[in-house]
């Protein structure tokens, strides 16, 4: 398994309990085949430039470990999702 950091971007009309959802959802995804190490909610942030008109938005950080399968799996998830805007997941060196 390799080492993994996620971050996405999530729409700033999801409330707390939506930006909860969104967390369960895709730990329960990447849990599936690999293993969560953490999840950190990076707050509402002023973005550099405007996404889908939006000019702020809420910054999540998933570490995770996983195969190589479960990022496209994940990535997949991510550009169906209405509540992410934008994405990028890295392999972090051992």
């Amino acid at each position: 398994m390799n080492k993994y950091e996620s971050v996405i971007i999530v729409s700033p009309e999801v409330d707390e309990a939506g930006l909860k959802s969104v967390e369960e959802k895709y730990t329960g995804l990447i849990n599936k085949t690999g293993k969560v190490e953490s999840v950190k909610n990076l707050g509402k942030k002023q973005l550099a430039y405007d996404i889908k008109k939006f000019s702020e938005a809420t910054y999540m950080q998933f570490n995770f470990d996983a195969e190589p399968e479960t990022i496209a799996e994940l990535e997949r998830n991510y550009r169906i999702s209405d509540e992410v805007i934008k994405f990028i997941t890295i392999k972090l060196d051992a």
